[in-house]
């Protein structure tokens, strides 16, 4: 079955998995990535994000401005990793066989699957919330009815998410302009900018909760602009899916701020509840359930997505083949969105702190990787990759390298004094007024580190630059 496209030859159940697309298959245009990552932000995930800033006690303010400085930080490192994907051609997590081994790449992408276990199950309780008040039944049902439609949408792959990518940014522009329209409507919106108490703890917290919302996206970005053509420009790409995922997520977050400031303490333990009855009831409530459904499917479908490509990789490094069947991918598909389900359905009670913690924990172990991947592709292998060496132990990158995992191991080690959350506080916190400040120097140490030993490397059939796959 097919669909024509801007070049009408790409299938709309997709074909190929973690394999190198050929350029005879390229196709896509930039507004797709644009579209893809504005509709990946416009969801009430993002809108619960960005009201931790003020429900934490940050001044709306100067969470605002915070905010916008970490989603311009963290967008910046995700973009660089979308535009890994046209030069290469692969989805993102399997070139991270170049700076740890065909095996070794395992370790972070394990990591990687537990952080979209994490946000599908998440985005899985609000969504089942949504669909529950849609249709009048609970939210455990809303949440079966969610994973439903989420493995139909990742069975179909890479077209299908960037058509829903395109719908859900219409459908978000048109519910973000209308709350934003009705936020203006029943609150004193400049009475709560004036209201300034600036704290560099709180601050801080809000530069992360962006930054970290952007960085997390690094170790899947590129699996959804693989299949642009090589000669796509990086510059472009890069301001494609950039300004896309800060602009849409940067909108997100300022409507939950608001939201939050304006609820007297009513957001936390409500978030779609709250959203929706800004806009009203009846019909119009009824559309904004939706809105918040759909607009959590493309996430969903993206993580959902990522999670395959990553059980994939793993699991194709040590058999030493990339080919993986329909069967075999419907199976995965199944499998990881019904785990992510059944966390959603036990976790449900308990979504906001538990999310708070979860995504500030996550910079720990993916900021380091983003520092890792990025000097090497940039710095050391300067775009240049051994393709079919990516699948072949016994090839120029080999088994294990143990400077990349080394470096890696000691990025997230390094983080642990400076860590600020629920989960875990590391004893530099306190002497530095609450202040989290580990997801710079994760970083900064890995790339100086990484740089460092990746051009000392003795190994030229490991480090010397290959064909520039592009």
């Amino acid at each position: 079955m097919a669909l024509g496209n801007e070049t009408g030859s790409a299938p709309l159940l997709e074909r190929r998995s973690i394999d190198h697309i050929p350029e005879s298959e390229r196709h896509g245009k930039l507004y797709s990535q644009f579209t893809l990552w504005m509709g990946a932000n416009l969801q009430i995930t993002a809108i619960v994000t960005g009201a931790l800033a003020v429900v934490l006690g940050g001044d709306v303010f100067w969470s605002l401005i915070g905010l916008f400085i970490g989603q311009v930080l963290g967008g910046a490192v995700m973009a660089l990793h979308a535009v890994q994907g046209p030069r290469l051609g692969l989805p993102q997590m399997i070139s991270s066989r170049v700076q740890f081994g065909v095996y070794g790449a395992a370790i972070p992408i394990v990591l990687v699957c537990l952080m979209y276990l994490g946000f599908t199950a998440t985005g899985t309780v609000l969504s089942g919330q949504a669909l529950g008040q849609l249709f009048g039944v609970s939210d455990t049902a809303g949440i079966l009815i969610f994973a439903a439609v989420i493995i139909l949408a990742t069975l179909f792959g890479y077209r299908v998410i960037h058509i829903i990518g395109r719908a859900a940014t219409v459908l978000g522009i048109i519910a973000f302009v209308y709350l934003f329209s009705r936020v203006i409507a029943v609150g004193d919106v400049a009475q709560l900018l004036q209201i300034r108490h600036f704290s560099w703890s709180s601050f801080l917290l809000a530069v992360s909760l962006a930054a970290s919302w952007q960085i997390a996206y690094g170790p899947y970005v590129a699996d959804y602009s693989r299949y642009l053509p090589s000669s796509t420009s990086p510059v472009k790409t890069f301001l494609a899916v950039g300004l896309g995922s800060v602009i849409g997520a940067q909108i997100a977050m300022v409507l939950g701020v608001l939201a939050a400031a304006m609820s007297a303490g009513q957001f936390a333990g409500r978030e779609v509840a709250y959203i929706v009855g800004l806009g009203g009831t009846g019909t119009m409530a009824a559309l904004l359930y939706f809105s918040i459904a759909f607009g959590k499917v493309t996430i969903s479908t993206l993580n959902s997505y990522g999670s395959f490509m990553c059980i994939a990789t793993v699991i194709s490094g040590f058999r030493g083949s990339v080919e993986i069947t329909r069967w075999q991918r419907a199976a995965a598909v199944v499998l990881i969105v019904g785990v992510a389900t059944a966390v959603a359905l036990v976790g449900q009670h308990s979504f906001l702190n538990a999310f708070k913690s979860f995504i500030l924990f996550l910079l720990a172990f993916f900021t380091p990787w983003s520092a890792v991947n990025l000097v090497d592709y940039y710095f050391v292998s300067r775009e240049r990759y051994d393709v079919p060496a990516l699948s072949d132990p016994d090839g120029r990158y080999g088994r294990w390298n143990l400077p990349g995992i080394l470096v890696y191991t000691f990025g997230v080690l390094v983080q642990m004094p400076f860590i600020s959350t629920k989960l875990y506080t590391g004893p530099m916190v306190e002497r530095l007024g609450g202040v989290d400040i580990s997801w710079i120097i994760g970083l900064i140490v890995p790339s100086i580190l990484y740089y460092l030993f990746a051009r000392r490397d003795a190994r030229p059939g490991v480090r010397k630059p290959a064909h520039k796959t592009a």
